[in-house]
């Protein structure tokens, strides 16, 4: 394991002084208890550990691989690694906290004298703000196993008393939290899709082969058919078409006629994007295009030529042949393969198109589990067990004194294992007999009180910390992306707890 060398701090350039606004003033003061908190709590040692121990690691298997004896890592080289890490975590955290994509925030960077302290990027000399792949490969660096570390030792932090009577808490919090009542609830987080309608998915397939055609053809390689804008063309002519049929006495027999042009259309343009992308394939080193440019272009190609297929069958299915089609059978997206369809039942949203995300939290609103699950998810009632599991794996065989929940998570099951945890339980019971009962207990009644503001917690962490809706593609990317936002959500909540301001502690012992 690399040891972590000591950095000698830097001359910082100042930050300009604002005044007459107080969003400001509050901003400014929330990213400088953030930023206490993380030294505080020694997240930034923890990522500079991981990061020094992977450096190694790739270091020793290049020495094996060349025959050279590997010496360690040298002075320079850990110092660019600390560097990075520490800068790498407080530019998730920041990005996070202003809900932005990587190319606003790259630019919001290098206006911003206050993010760029927060961020340690305020250097005398010049100030390199990373652009928007750097901020993404900096996000991938830390894996979504050591956020859950670091969320973990921050909660831990924060709730560990004071050693003795007059002695500071770890983050100079006044009062250490609480993590003794648990409220669970679960929702969706929705894919970046437009609603997925037959004919509409056939749309997107034809935008994005004629689209790589375009890229391809600019490069001189080129195979004999129409300019790539005339299929896009009359494919949006065929989605309006389909669209007004609706409002047709015969819009049944209307919608078929026009799928079936679809259809051969799709053929044509199936085979304009296989010519095309073997063309590139075999010739790519004739043009100007890197491997990798080339590469991210046949994927491209290959990724709806692979789905569109099946893409037709399930829209012939519904169209022509008027048949259901299982939810679990349905291409809901080209571009995300780990959407669901998640039967929600609300006013505003019967039916949302997404992934199912639970998420657990103790009194004063910090997050202490959550998960994004890839599959179909389990019902509620299945998901209390596996969180109690984390629980106890992440903080140290901790488990709460009681647990609170909508009627969603009612269960024997459930009811059981929280008895023999020796946990109350506040459940929300699904029998209406039962419910009548258990309102004449007053501690039932106040954490059902309080479990409400659950719905809220998830309604602002969705719109404040993941984006409306969340951006990143891929599951993995997701995941990670939610654990940020976590971490994000969390040091947020802390920075607002009262605390001791170090000035104060100063004064008094030179008092």
């Amino acid at each position: 394991m690399a040891t972590i060398i000591p950095l000698q701090q830097e001359f910082r350039q100042s930050i300009p002084l604002v005044v007459g606004n107080v969003d400001y003033l509050e901003f400014k003061k929330t990213l400088e208890r953030i930023s206490e908190l993380i030294k505080l709590s020694e997240l930034d040692l923890i990522v500079m550990q991981y990061a020094l121990d992977e450096a190694e690691l790739l270091a020793k298997q290049v020495a094996i691989e060349n025959g050279i004896e590997f010496i360690g890592l040298t002075y320079k080289e850990q110092k660019r690694i600390q560097i990075k890490a520490k800068q790498s975590l407080r530019l998730a955290i920041s990005r996070k906290l202003l809900e932005e994509g990587y190319r606003p925030f790259s630019s919001r960077l290098a206006d911003s004298h206050l993010l760029q302290r927060f961020c340690l990027i305020d250097y005398l000399d010049k100030i390199k703000v990373p652009s928007k792949s750097s901020l993404e490969r900096y996000d991938k660096l830390i894996p979504e196993e050591l956020v859950r570390t670091l969320i973990a030792e921050l909660i831990k932090a924060a709730s560990k008393p004071s050693l003795y009577e007059g002695a500071k808490q770890q983050l100079l919090l006044k009062k250490e939290i609480n993590m003794a009542d648990y409220y669970l609830d679960s929702t969706c987080v929705k894919a970046n899709i437009h609603f997925p309608v037959d004919w509409i998915l056939l749309r997107d397939a034809t935008r994005t082969i004629m689209k790589a055609i375009k890229l391809i053809r600019e490069q001189g390689l080129k195979n004999r058919m129409q300019e790539p804008s005339e299929f896009i063309k009359e494919i949006n002519k065929l989605c309006i078409q389909m669209t007004h049929a609706n409002n047709r006495k015969d819009s049944k027999k209307k919608r078929k006629y026009i799928f079936r042009i679809m259809k051969k259309l799709m053929k044509k343009i199936r085979l304009h994007g296989k010519k095309h992308r073997d063309l590139l394939e075999s010739e790519w080193k004739d043009t100007e295009l890197s491997e990798k440019q080339a590469k991210r272009i046949i994927e491209r190609i290959d990724n709806v030529l692979n789905k569109l297929p099946e893409a037709i069958r399930l829209a012939h299915e519904r169209i022509i042949g008027g048949r259901l089609v299982k939810n679990e059978k349905k291409i809901l997206s080209l571009y995300d393969e780990n959407t669901h369809v998640i039967i929600r039942g609300k006013t505003d949203a019967k039916v949302e198109f997404g992934n199912t995300f639970f998420l657990g939290e103790q009194k004063n609103g910090l997050i202490l589990d959550w998960k994004l699950y890839k599959d179909t998810a389990p019902a509620d009632n299945k998901l209390l067990a596996e969180s109690l599991e984390r629980l106890g794996k992440y903080y140290d065989g901790y488990k709460p004194d009681s647990v609170s929940t909508d009627r969603g998570f009612d269960s024997k099951t459930n009811k059981k294992l929280l008895e023999n945890n020796s946990i109350k339980n506040f459940m929300c019971p699904r029998s209406v007999n039962e419910l009548q009962a258990r309102l004449n207990d007053e501690a039932f009644c106040n954490h059902q009180k309080r479990r409400g503001q659950t719905e809220a917690r998830i309604g602002i962490f969705k719109n404040n910390f993941l984006g409306r809706p969340l951006r990143s593609k891929g599951f993995e990317n997701k995941e990670q992306s939610v654990s940020w936002g976590v971490l994000a959500h969390n040091l947020w909540v802390l920075a607002r707890l009262p605390y001791v301001k170090a000035k104060d502690e100063k004064l008094k012992k030179r008092a």
